[in-house]
């Protein structure tokens, strides 16, 4: 499921915990949010589905080749 985006308004000193936190978690900010909310609303109770890991790509087969003939060092004539 694809986040949705969210402006939000934050109090620069709390924008610069938040940062400080997240670099120390090693985490982005918006990572770093989304757990503090979660585990906010966990603590109250509130039920939350887990956090789905994002859809991978397919990924594409692998061709069967055969490794490219090795070039053969031809003498120069003199």
């Amino acid at each position: 499921m694809p986040r949705k985006p969210f402006l939000i308004r934050l109090d620069p000193a709390v924008l610069t915990a938040i940062e400080a936190w997240a670099a120390d978690d090693l985490r982005s900010v918006n990572a770093q949010i989304e757990f503090l909310l979660r585990e906010a609303l966990r603590k109250a109770g509130r039920k939350v589905k887990p956090a789905e890991p994002p859809a991978a790509e397919p990924a594409e087969p692998a061709e069967a080749t055969e490794p490219a003939p090795r070039a053969r060092l031809v003498k120069a004539e003199r």
